[in-house]
């Protein structure tokens, strides 16, 4: 069912009638296609949820064009971002245009789904603000973080599951939470994977989300754990190219106070109370996919 959704948006893209725009659009690599995972599971293959998938899949493409002009990334899944080898014009702007295409497409769907996924995307944008203004300095507040991630990523799987659910006549309610509950749990791990995995399985440098000034929940957590002169060394560290021993410390004391575990747990809890909900609407493909992101390894 998702080769159906890369022709819609190669088809999308076609209808640009722009060389250099569909050029741009072979170089993005697919990743893993979530979001329309979960539209295709839930609504099934019928053409509007082929359709609500590709524009979905475009919205996340152009928001990770953007996030990698913020984070100066240029690194994505193992091969050189957009913005490495065009420039950062060349990125924002070729999100902007994958963006419109979007929304040009989504107004024809169904107006429900276009309020729930535009939605989204306010809240998705206000999230990538709040990850900047957070990585201005060391960021000891669990909340925040959880709002952010909550804007940045949870939202927008969370309004595919839920347009999706509307497509097929169903509930909206708890395949909204289970979105909700994914997507918070799908940021949790990659946190976490950002710290245990080596480089070459993540395509970038470990530990680099804190050398971006990126406060994640296993910092946070260490944080809450450490005392003040523990405290101190690792603030300290916030911002900066870390050396082989500050990895080195960092993860010793992570592993002395079960960080790594306690934030897994939580992002498990998650996934469980996801799993629960979709047990009860008899969703096992649902359950399976929920299953799945949190034994990820990439």
């Amino acid at each position: 069912m998702l080769e159906a959704v890369e022709r819609k948006i190669a088809q999308y893209i076609a209808e640009l009638e722009d060389t250099d725009a569909a050029a741009l659009y072979r170089r993005l690599p697919a990743g893993k296609r979530l979001r329309a995972r979960l539209i295709l599971t839930i609504a099934g293959s019928g053409l509007p949820a082929v359709e609500t998938a590709a524009v979905v899949e475009m919205i996340h493409a152009a928001s990770l064009l953007h996030d990698d002009v913020i984070d100066d990334a240029f690194v994505r899944r193992g091969e050189a971002s957009l913005n490495a080898l065009y420039g950062n014009k060349t990125a924002i702007m070729f999100g902007d245009v994958l963006y419109s295409k979007a929304f040009h497409e989504l107004v024809d769907i169904d107006r429900r789904i276009a309020r729930v996924i535009s939605r989204a995307v306010v809240q998705l944008s206000l999230g990538e603000r709040r990850d900047v203004l957070l990585g201005e300095r060391f960021n000891p507040d669990r909340d925040a973080y959880l709002g952010m991630i909550y804007q940045k990523t949870a939202s927008l799987i969370e309004a595919a599951s839920e347009a999706a659910a509307l497509l097929a006549g169903k509930r909206p309610e708890p395949y909204r939470t289970y979105g909700r509950n994914l997507g918070l749990a799908f940021q949790m791990i990659d946190d976490l994977l950002d710290i245990t995995q080596p480089s070459e399985v993540l395509g970038k440098p470990a530990m680099h989300d804190y050398e971006e000034g990126k406060t994640t929940l296993p910092y946070i957590t260490l944080y809450e754990c450490l005392d003040e002169e523990g405290r101190a060394k690792l603030v300290a560290l916030h911002g900066r190219r870390l050396r082989p021993e500050d990895q080195a410390w960092i993860l010793g004391q992570m592993q002395v106070h079960g960080v790594l575990e306690r934030c897994y747990v939580e992002a498990r809890e998650l996934v469980e109370e996801a799993m629960a909900l979709m047990e009860q609407e008899g969703e096992p493909n649902l359950e399976a996919i929920a299953r799945k992101m949190i034994e990820r390894n990439y």
